[in-house]
């Protein structure tokens, strides 16, 4: 009995060797897997994994530009690079303006002088300019210039310019004295009574005419303008208190050349307004000559004391 007992012990024994055996074998192959499982681990820790047979992943691109609230795309930051020299702009040739086909302008508005009054002689002979020269390129003169270059096929520029002054010399005579300085535009009336004695300005408002006289001669005529209805010319027998050679109005700030005061704030004066635009206007009280070259004259042999008669 009690070697049965011991045998069975026996293979027992032998039973649980084999047993531990095949489970430490297991315990060593398991330990092997999981050491080749960290070793692989820690051979490529800090990479990126990839999915089987897919190509490595490119480095990441810079941030595409994207578009900003004006629809002005942003580009990606660069490196700072130097900064090119500006390029200095390109000087644009001014155009160069083309001659006038006419030539160069001798006279135009507000020209004053011999020549004006020879155009205007020479534009009265062949019927543009209707009146007696003045001298002074006003409006009326002008309209004569505009009329004289519309029949000649010109440009309608009223200014006497190199090819309408040539037009017309070719036209025209060299004029007479007389019509250069015609005594008056307008017939001058028999004087005044008052006006027959002594040195006198004998100014008629029927005629609208100025005679210079002494001692009954009349030395010089010319055109004169006078006020309006509002502002009168008065009437009467005076005499020069004043001359002003370079007058300027204190109350209308308007030149009064070779101004001759006979009543208060009247006097004869030269008008570059009635050489321009004529009978058109008129004066505020004072008597207008408009030929500039005969009140300088006038001025020159007017003393202060000279009589003075203004009549209807």
């Amino acid at each position: 009995m009690m070697g049965s007992t011991t045998a069975s012990t026996s293979r027992n024994a032998k039973r649980n060797a084999k047993r531990n055996a095949k489970r430490n074998a297991k315990r060593a192959r398991a330990g092997a897997s999981v050491l080749a499982v960290l070793t692989v681990a820690a051979a490529t820790a800090g990479c990126k994994a990839q999915a089987a047979g897919s190509a490595p992943a490119a480095p990441s691109a810079p941030p595409r530009a994207t578009a900003t609230d004006d629809n002005k795309p942003t580009a990606p930051p660069s490196s700072p690079t130097a900064s090119p020299s500006p390029t200095p702009p390109t000087a644009t040739a001014s155009p160069t303006p083309e001659p006038d086909p006419q030539g160069t302008t001798l006279m135009a508005s507000g020209s004053q002088g011999k020549q004006v009054r020879e155009l205007q002689a020479r534009l009265r002979q062949i019927g543009h300019f209707d009146r007696s020269p003045t001298g002074y390129y006003g409006t009326v003169t002008v309209a004569a210039v505009q009329s004289f270059q519309g029949k000649r096929g010109l440009t309608r520029t009223g200014r006497a310019d190199t090819l309408t002054w040539q037009k017309l010399l070719g036209m025209t005579r060299e004029p007479t004295a007389a019509e250069l300085n015609p005594p008056t535009t307008r017939p001058v009336t028999k004087p005044d009574k008052r006006c027959m004695t002594g040195r006198v300005l004998c100014i008629s408002k029927n005629s609208r005419t100025l005679s210079w006289m002494i001692d009954g001669r009349v030395v010089s005529s010319m055109d004169v303008r006078f006020g309006s209805q509002y502002t009168p010319t008065r009437e009467g027998t005076f005499s020069v208190y004043w001359k002003s050679r370079h007058h300027v109005s204190s109350i209308y700030h308007t030149a009064m050349p070779y101004a001759m005061f006979f009543s208060g704030g009247q006097a004869v004066h030269y008008s570059s307004d009635f050489a321009a635009r004529g009978y058109n206007g008129a004066s505020h009280g004072c008597v207008n000559v408009r030929d500039e070259g005969k009140i300088a004259s006038l001025f020159a042999q007017v003393k202060n004391g000279d009589k003075v008669v203004v009549y209807g």
